[in-house]
């Protein structure tokens, strides 16, 4: 089906219609939302993008992203537009073989740590030898773990994952089902505020910056439609610094936790820098570079050129 549009838009274009052509072969948008990604929590509860493509008669789908893993595979398997990742998670998944882009910076957050409880003992890094740890594979989480037992000396191979999604990795931890669990917000915030877990290892600058994503297939055939779904994030991301209350109770009622853990989650994360380029290449380069050196990415990947090949500067906002 997207050949075929593919195709009209290539004929169209050829007997002077232009772009114009995209929305009108275009019935539908299928978008993620995701409670790490506060922006796109507010995009969809102000019904922003259901008004930009109203008179082109497009349908706005919305589809919950658990992690930037479930953001991939709905991405790779052509169920989703656009999705809510952390960059180094795209880096990854791009290295494997998924053509995703990454085309806009939703936030600059400090959304992982590593997270115990205050009876296991653990109050650094080296503590977790031998230990059980919940992860979620191929998330930010992941990765921030895996660069932090890279930095104490020790691998995967030192400790045992316990594969979960976020959500099962937290409640693991207050369970007792496991030692640590490597966070995301607001669960972590949740666990912290509400479970009386303790952050007992954060390194910010390790965090990679949450990014929508399209792909390559979409990106070259709908370019004005993926400026306008740019152009309303960038109306919501306005909104959410004007009026941060609007922005905390959105979370609230998407995340269903109470105010002072989605405050905790905003206090860590910075809305501000909308423009993908530069910053986020070097920073998803370093994180590309400490995975290919612990072994999670291929010796013979071109990181370099990969993280190249992802961010897409075709779309970026001005400030």
């Amino acid at each position: 089906m997207r050949a075929v549009r593919s195709l009209v838009v290539a004929l169209a274009a050829s007997i002077g219609f232009g772009l114009n052509v995209q929305a009108a072969e275009l019935s539908e948008i299928r978008i993620d939302w995701a409670t790490y990604n506060p922006v796109s929590v507010l995009l969809k509860k102000e019904g922003l993008l259901e008004k930009e493509f109203e008179k082109d008669g497009i349908k706005v789908t919305w589809v919950q992203s658990a992690g930037s893993n479930k953001a991939l595979e709905f991405l790779n398997a052509e169920s989703i537009d656009f999705g809510s990742t952390a960059g180094a998670a795209a880096l990854i998944a791009r290295v494997n073989g998924n053509p995703v882009k990454s085309i806009y910076v939703y936030s600059r957050p400090e959304w992982t740590a590593l997270v115990t409880r205050a009876d296991t003992g653990i109050t650094k890094v080296e503590d977790l030898k031998g230990k059980k740890i919940a992860v979620t594979r191929g998330t930010d989480p992941h990765i921030f773990l895996t660069r932090a037992l890279a930095d104490a000396g020790l691998t995967d191979k030192d400790v045992s994952l316990v594969l979960l999604q976020h959500a099962d990795g937290k409640l693991a931890l207050l369970r007792g089902d496991v030692d640590a669990w490597a966070g995301l917000d607001p669960l972590m915030a949740s666990a912290e505020l509400e479970g009386g877990a303790k952050l007992f290892h954060r390194k910010p600058e390790n965090n990679t910056w949450g990014v929508l994503n399209t792909t390559e297939t979409f990106a070259n055939e709908h370019p004005d439609i993926v400026n306008r779904v740019i152009k309303t994030y960038e109306a919501a991301r306005a909104e959410a610094i004007k009026d941060p209350a609007a922005l905390k109770a959105a979370l609230v009622e998407a995340a269903k936790l109470p105010e002072p853990v989605i405050e905790k989650q905003l206090e860590r994360t910075d809305l501000s820098q909308p423009a993908i380029g530069d910053k986020q290449k070097e920073t998803i380069l370093a994180a590309g570079l400490a995975l290919q050196q612990a072994g999670v990415l291929p010796a013979d990947a071109d990181v370099e050129k990969t993280v190249s090949e992802l961010i897409d500067t075709r779309f970026a906002v001005t400030q």
